[in-house]
């Protein structure tokens, strides 16, 4: 009996194990590279990065899709697609997708990447809403050095699991 009670706990802690053992398996998946995604890897939503150079963030689709950072880009078109597997960087949001706001304030938060966008200086941030937004553009070269100087050590804490990180 004491051998069945023992096998039995063991399986019990096995089972608690395996389910604290996923999320953390499932984080460090979405975290890499730190580009903020969906549970399916998508990143920003599905929103076209390259769109909002055009005036307007569009849903992209997974006819158009290219993969880049460990994370799946959907695109408008196949010409939006082209133009951001040649320059990623120039296209692909500031900070991961994360919030840039939140990044100023030492935190990853998620984003609202239809109406919480701002292009400055040639570079897509998103913000989680669009009073975020407000606050974010009451100040945007205040914010970025804040977030630029915080970004190493969060994009660090996406890595390894310990970033403070806000999801709706």
């Amino acid at each position: 009996m004491n051998r069945s009670i023992g096998r039995t706990w063991r399986l019990v802690l096995l089972f608690i194990v395996g389910l604290a053992g996923s999320p953390l398996t499932l984080q460090s998946a979405q975290a890499d590279g730190a580009v903020n995604v969906d549970k399916s890897g998508v990143a920003i939503q599905g929103y076209d990065p390259v769109s909002y150079f055009d005036g307007a963030p569009l849903k992209g689709t997974a006819e158009y899709a290219a993969e880049w950072q460990g994370a799946t880009w959907h695109f408008a078109s196949a010409a939006n697609r082209d133009a951001f597997t040649a320059e990623p960087e120039k296209y692909a949001p500031r900070y991961g997708g994360w919030c840039a706001y939140g990044a100023a304030k030492g935190y990853a938060a998620e984003t609202d990447p239809e109406t919480a966008w701002t292009l400055h200086d040639g570079k897509l941030y998103l913000n989680w809403d669009a009073a975020v937004k407000r606050d974010w553009s009451e100040d945007i070269p205040g914010y970025l050095a804040q977030s630029e100087a915080n970004w190493p050590d969060i994009e660090a804490g996406l890595a390894d699991g310990t970033a403070k990180i806000y999801r709706k």
